[in-house]
């Protein structure tokens, strides 16, 4: 699938179906020879259709959460998550961690998201290969779910789900009803294990972020050009601004890009398809962008000490941080780290109430040195290193 089939979700966009005005009757629990989670899926499964019919409820509209059906059935959270799972499976919903479950339009599908690769999708991929090393038959018995999942390194419970979609996809056969006592039969080997599995892989999303910045940087750029903002890659690659700030920090974590503050930005380096490291004289005068930040922090600290020596006794009061903000030009939350650090160093002390304040309890000396820092373009970068 390409990049520009995924959709990026807001949560803000999707309107939230409302349990209690529903009006629905609850599923029976009791004497079913099916477990919990299956019942109330169908019974999820029931309503959802004949509410889309009469338009009391509409696709791409956000389901109750976990909680509100747990409380509205009696059950755990973890017998919804399992139900939730089972529709999902039948093309029902779509989830996606942060915004929650989504109805579907199982004909018409237009909901697709980047997620992270769950528990029961490995445990799903472990099974197959488990299935074709073993070289099983069709007919062959499994191990039971505690077994199995011992040998694939799962747990018993995610072992069990991944058995349950195997079988609602015709792979395996659930060939009894007993909570106690299930056995599946294989009943098909027309199946393959996916790429990340057969190396014993299973890609995070961000390593899958980091495998597409890697092909987009190959496709699109040369070393020395700056890539986009963070936002215009998040939409990009339809997925949270978090998940493609991990996949950058990755990238410059392997020399492929470089982050420097301001206006220079982060720049590409290295090609990913060229195995050398270029050593950039560039690279060598600017500051990685987190050095960067604790030295301005130390800078703004050493002005504050200064001002401090040159102006003030002990026991005065300094001024607001919103006021020393102003009178420095520098970002409140740069001198709140700032005031923070010389308290630590037994230079201010915080008192709170009415007469509350920063106030000196030393005068440090003056004359400490601060940094100094230098924005070098690189066109001019081997002149300053001569």
């Amino acid at each position: 699938m390409c990049m520009k089939d995924y959709i990026l979700p807001q949560k803000a966009n999707f309107k939230k179906i409302e349990l209690s005005k529903l009006n629905l009757k609850t599923p029976n629990l009791k004497n079913t020879d099916e477990s919990k989670a299956v019942t109330i899926a169908k019974w999820m499964m029931s309503w959802m259709d004949e509410l889309v019919k009469n338009k009391t409820i509409h696709y791409g509209e956000l389901l109750p959460t976990k909680d509100e059906f747990a409380y509205f059935l009696g059950v755990s959270i973890g017998t919804i998550q399992n139900s939730l799972r089972y529709i999902e499976d039948r093309g029902y919903v779509e989830s996606k961690q942060r915004i929650g479950t989504i109805l579907k339009d199982r004909k018409n599908n237009s909901i697709k998201f980047r997620k992270l690769t769950s528990k029961r999708e490995m445990a799903i991929s472990e099974i197959k290969k488990f299935i074709q090393s073993s070289k099983y038959k069709i007919g062959t018995i499994l191990p039971s779910a505690r077994t199995l999942g011992a040998l694939i390194g799962c747990s018993p419970n995610t072992t069990r789900l991944a058995l349950e979609y195997l079988t609602t996809i015709g792979i395996l056969d659930h060939i009894s009803n007993e909570r106690n006592d299930s056995k599946w039969a294989l009943m098909s080997l027309n199946f393959s294990v996916d790429e990340d599995s057969e190396n014993g892989e299973h890609q995070t999303l961000v390593n899958k972020i980091v495998t597409d910045l890697k092909n987009y940087i190959n496709e699109n750029l040369n070393v020395g050009d700056r890539i986009p903002s963070h936002f215009e890659l998040s939409n990009m690659f339809k997925v949270s601004i978090k998940t493609m700030h991990d996949a950058l920090k990755a990238l410059i974590e392997e020399e492929i890009l470089l982050a420097r503050r301001g206006r220079y930005g982060t720049t590409v380096i290295r090609l990913p398809k060229d195995n050398n490291t270029y050593k950039k004289l560039e690279k060598s005068i600017f500051a990685p962008a987190k050095d960067t930040a604790f030295y301005y922090y130390e800078k703004t600290q050493n002005a504050i000490k200064t001002m401090i020596a040159e102006n003030y006794e002990v026991g005065e009061k300094l001024p607001s941080i919103m006021e020393m903000s102003s009178k420095l030009d520098i970002s409140p939350n740069t001198i709140r780290k700032a005031f923070q650090n010389l308290a630590k160093e037994g230079y201010l002390v915080f008192s709170r109430g009415r007469y509350g304040g920063t106030f000196v309890v030393e005068k440090p000396e003056s004359g400490e040195e601060t940094f100094k820092w230098l924005s070098v373009n690189p066109q001019y970068a081997k002149a300053y290193s001569n």
